[in-house]
């Protein structure tokens, strides 16, 4: 069991590896290889050209980036504008309906109408209730309030911002679910 390991493949008939010698002569200058054997200098690696129809990778995902940035631009530039265009119409309003709103703080008769999908209210006086009703006055909303205002003042926002007009009874109109306008609840 002494046996080393180099022994024991000995005997088992591995042969050893021959070993290289060394010229004895070492010459300065190797003699020419034949031009077979001759070693090119390297060339840098070549990207494959293209087909016909084709783009490499780095194109594609520079044109994809291209494209993406001119549209988050686009969608900045068209959100600019809108605020642009909402100010200019808060703008109007506010001088339209600045000191011409008919609130009158003493009333007490709580009008109510849907605006965005609820039921809201307005108080009016006893006077401004059947005009209301009427459609001689109106109700615009400018600022987060409800405010009473002349059927040409309320069409004149609805001209500015038809978001504005809240509420324009037509006295002509047959109600759809045969409940009064003028009903107090």
């Amino acid at each position: 069991m002494s046996d080393s390991l180099r022994d024991q493949l000995l005997k088992a008939g591995f042969k050893p590896k021959p070993q290289s010698r060394p010229e004895p002569s070492a010459r300065k200058n190797p003699p020419n290889p034949p031009p077979s054997q001759r070693q090119q200098a390297p060339r840098p690696p070549q990207k494959p050209k293209p087909r016909d129809g084709e783009i490499d990778l780095a194109k594609a995902y520079a044109l994809r980036d291209r494209n993406d940035r001119e549209e988050r631009e686009r969608a900045q530039r068209e959100a600019e504008q809108r605020a642009r265009e909402k100010k200019e119409r808060k703008q109007k309003l506010n001088a339209l309906l600045g000191g011409k709103a008919l609130n009158d703080a003493a009333a007490e008769i709580p009008r109510h109408f849907p605006h965005a999908n609820k039921i809201r209210r307005v108080y009016v006086t006893a006077e401004q209730l059947p005009k209301l009703n009427g459609g001689e006055l109106a109700v615009a909303q400018f600022a987060g309030r409800y405010l009473l205002v002349t059927r040409e003042i309320g069409l004149a926002a609805r001209g500015i911002d038809p978001e504005a007009l809240v509420l324009l009874c037509d006295p002509h109109e047959v109600d759809e679910d045969g409940v009064p306008a003028d009903l107090v609840w």
